[in-house]
Parts: C-alpha cells; structure tokens; sequence
C-alpha cells in the first residue's frame, strides 16, 4: 500500500471558473463525465478534490462515481505531478538488466514511492513500460531528457542537476 504524499491544494479561482465555464458550455454534451475530468486535469494538471466537486454539481455524478473513473484509468492523476517525471522503463530490456534496483533506489534518494510527489512538488516518480531506448537498458527519463546504462550510482549526481 502507497504512503501517498499529500500535497496542499493549489488550485486558483480562475481555475476553478475555467472549468465551470466549460461545464455549462457543454452540459449537453452526450457522455460528459470523461471529457469533464480530462478538462479539469488539464486545466489544474491533475484531479483536484475541488475539480471534482465542481463535476458533480454540475452533472449531477457522484464523487464516488467519478473517483472509481479516475483511479480507473491511468491517464487520470489523483496528485499534482512534480516539476521533473522521472520515469524509470520496465520494459524486458531494461528489467532484465536491473531497472527495479533503479526505481528501489530513486524510492530511496527521493524518499518517496513509486507513483509518488515530494513533498516540494519537485519530483513525480513512475514506471514505464518502454522509453524506446533498449539499447541504453536501464534507462531513465527525466522529463525529455534521457539517461541510459545506469548502476545506480550515478543517481544523486543525475537529481543534483534538477
């Protein structure tokens, strides 16, 4: 089970008013709710209790319906995402050469868990499936920037340039 962070809610008024624009302007929209919480994310960056709130007043879901969607699909982030996703791949090539060491050991340096923000808001931790780079297994993104044949300990001096 996840110790999720819990980051305060940042969220603006002005935010908050976007989405109940785009809510009334599209309150006849046939299936609503999926393009209401894609709105939302992209609006706040990711699902805020208050955006989904505002969802339900406007369309009449309930928070529990609209919470089982979002933790549903993966596209959906319940967190805000750090100013840098590292992104570590799981894909065959770079599994078979250690890349759960490198996710252990980012848990570690970062202090958090894997699907994770710290506390700062600095950095977002995740798995991937593939980066499309085996030949540089493991590998890691840092949002576009990628680093290949890692030990692990190259780690803290890769985060000390963020």
């Amino acid at each position: 089970m996840k110790n999720t962070v819990v980051v305060p809610y940042t969220g603006t008024p002005e935010q908050e008013n976007e989405l109940k624009e785009w809510l009334i302007e599209n309150k006849d929209m046939q299936g609503l709710t999926m393009p209401a919480l894609q709105k939302a994310q992209e609006i706040f960056g990711y699902l805020p209790r208050a955006a989904q709130t505002i969802i339900s007043e406007h369309t009449g879901v309930s928070l529990e319906e609209l919470y089982g969607i979002a933790t549903f699909y993966s596209m959906f982030r319940l967190y805000p995402v750090g100013d840098y996703k590292i992104s570590v791949c799981m894909g065959t090539a770079c599994y078979v050469k250690n890349s759960q060491n490198i996710l252990d050991k980012l848990e570690v340096l970062l202090k958090i868990k894997e699907g994770e923000t710290t506390p700062d808001g600095k950095f977002s931790l995740e798995s991937c499936r593939c980066i499309g780079a085996c030949g540089l297994a493991p590998v890691i993104m840092i949002n576009e920037d990628v680093y290949g044949r890692l030990t692990g300990d190259e780690l803290e001096g890769i985060l000390a340039k963020y």
